[in-house]
C-alpha cells in the first residue's frame, strides 16, 4: 500500500482526537451558567477549573507533536506493509483514547484533599495511555527503519542507532511519570508536559524524497 494512504487515514484520526479534547471544556460553561443569579462570573470562578485547562493544553500539544513526528516517520518510506498497518492501528488506538484520561484529570485534579486519591488514579491512567502510545510509536519506527529497503525508504534511515535512542527515550519518562502520579498527580502532569516539549524537537532523520510506485 502507498504510504500516503496510511498517512491520510492517520491524519483523520489525529484530527478527530485533537478536536474531541475541546469537549472537556464545554461543561465549564454549563457549570458557570448555574451560578446563582446574584453571583457574577469572575476570573476566580474560571480559575477553579485550572486542571481542565492544563490537561487540555498538555494533551493538545502532545497529539499535535505526535502528528508531526508521525508524518516524519511515514515520510521516510513510500510503501507500507501489513505489519506497519497493524502497528499504526495500535498507535492510533492510543491516540484517539487520549481524550478519556484527559477528561479524568480535568475532573478530579481540582477536587481538593478529599479527591486526591482519585486524582492519582486519573493521572496514572493518563500515563498508562501515554505508555501505550509511546511504545507503539517506538515499535512502528523500529519496524519502518529496519525494513526501509522493502518499504522503499531512503538510505538515510539505515544508520539509525542515535535517532532510535533519542526517539524512544520518552518511554522511560512516561513510565517514571506514571509511577510518580501515584504520589503526586500534579508533578506527573508537569512531566507529561515536559515530554511533549522534548518531542517538539526533531529526533528522527529528516524525510528524504522517495519515489512512489
Amino acid at each position: 500500500m502507498d504510504s500516503r494512504r496510511a498517512e491520510s487515514f492517520s491524519d483523520g484520526v489525529f484530527a478527530v482526537a485533537i478536536t474531541i479534547l475541546v469537549f472537556n471544556l464545554l461543561p465549564i460553561a454549563s457549570d458557570t451558567a448555574g451560578l446563582p443569579h446574584t453571583a457574577e462570573l469572575t476570573w476566580r470562578h474560571l480559575g477553579h477549573y485550572w486542571p481542565a485547562y492544563v490537561a487540555y493544553l498538555v494533551s493538545f500539544l502532545t497529539i499535535g507533536i505526535m502528528w508531526l513526528n508521525h508524518h516524519t516517520m511515514l515520510a521516510q518510506v513510500s510503501r507500507v506493509d501489513r505489519p506497519v498497518l497493524v502497528l499504526n492501528l495500535i498507535l492510533l488506538m492510543g491516540i484517539v483514547a487520549l481524550p478519556f484520561p484527559t477528561a479524568l484529570v480535568a475532573a478530579h485534579l481540582a477536587g481538593g484533599p478529599a479527591a486526591y486519591g482519585q486524582a492519582k488514579v486519573a493521572a496514572a491512567t493518563y500515563g498508562l495511555v501515554m505508555i501505550v502510545i509511546s511504545v507503539s510509536f517506538g515499535c512502528t519506527w523500529l519496524y519502518v527503519a529496519g525494513h526501509s529497503h522493502q518499504l522503499g525508504g531512503s538510505s538515510v534511515i539505515r544508520p539509525r542507532a542515535l535517532h532510535t535512542v533519542r526517539f524512544t527515550a520518552g518511554n522511560i519518562g512516561y513510565v517514571a511519570a506514571t509511577v510518580i502520579a501515584l504520589v503526586s498527580p500534579v508533578t506527573s502532569l508537569v512531566i507529561y508536559a515536559l515530554l511533549a516539549v522534548y518531542y517538539l524537537f526533531e529526533h528522527l532523520p529528516p524525510p528524504q524524497p522517495a519515489e512512489h510506485e
